[in-house]
């Protein structure tokens, strides 16, 4: 791929995540200062390698699961996904966990502000306990309004906790893209998961699971915050 392909890419993902419809060329001429003859010969390109795809009722393309993983492990590679500036919403998380007290209620705490950051369903898991919260706000996006999505996502969380158990990823921030999900497969899922190190178990991990669509960026950056945030005041 071509330093220009993947700029491109990274702003189709980043744009059909604020937006949530297909991207077009006109807007991506615009953005990069060339004619749309030229962004749609490389969104061609793009397509034949199968990093983005064009829905039947639509000009513009979308990302594919492929396209997702290209441009999350370009920010991982570049360690873009956890800068060393602390934002607004990072500062706020902090706050909120601290002053939850106990660890159960600083574990809740953390779940409900990824929700309210991120619009996701929000998850922890310290042993056999599993903590979920954001249905509402996940089942209003898009994607889950059609076809069986909702049904494939229930099938991943009724499953969650035992592959945790089974897997056990040992990584502060795994991310699950789309069929990369070995439960719910069909679901157009993301699961954006840390481990984090915590004295009641050694199985502990914060996360969020919500549509392909996503600021990884954000996301990534938020779950890796949390779970550092966790580690510290457990």
């Amino acid at each position: 791929m071509t330093e220009r392909q993947a700029q491109i890419l990274a702003a189709i993902v980043e744009q059909y995540a604020e937006v949530a419809s297909p991207v077009g060329s006109l807007m991506l001429a615009k953005l990069f200062g060339v004619s749309s003859a030229t962004i749609r010969a490389e969104m061609v390109r793009l397509e034949e390698m199968g990093f983005i795809a064009q829905p039947h009722t639509s000009a513009g393309r979308v990302p594919t699961d492929r396209g997702y993983r290209f441009y999350v492990n370009q920010m991982t590679q570049s360690q873009e996904s956890y800068p060393a500036k602390v934002d607004r919403s990072a500062r706020a998380i902090d706050t909120l966990v601290a002053q939850a007290g106990r660890p159960d209620l600083a574990i809740r705490q953390a779940v409900d502000s990824l929700v309210e950051l991120t619009h996701n369903v929000g998850l922890a898991t310290i042993g056999e306990q599993l903590y979920l919260s954001g249905f509402g706000r996940l089942f209003t996006q898009p994607e889950f309004m059609v076809g069986n999505a909702v049904q494939e996502v229930a099938r991943l969380l009724d499953n969650l906790e035992p592959w945790l158990r089974e897997t056990a990823p040992h990584e502060p921030l795994n991310v699950y893209i789309g069929r990369e999900n070995p439960i719910g497969k069909a679901s157009e899922c993301s699961l954006i998961i840390g481990r984090f190190r915590s004295p009641y178990s050694d199985h502990s991990y914060i996360g969020i699971l919500g549509p392909t669509r996503q600021n990884y960026r954000q996301v990534m950056r938020l779950v890796q915050h949390t779970g550092h945030t966790l580690e510290a005041i457990l």
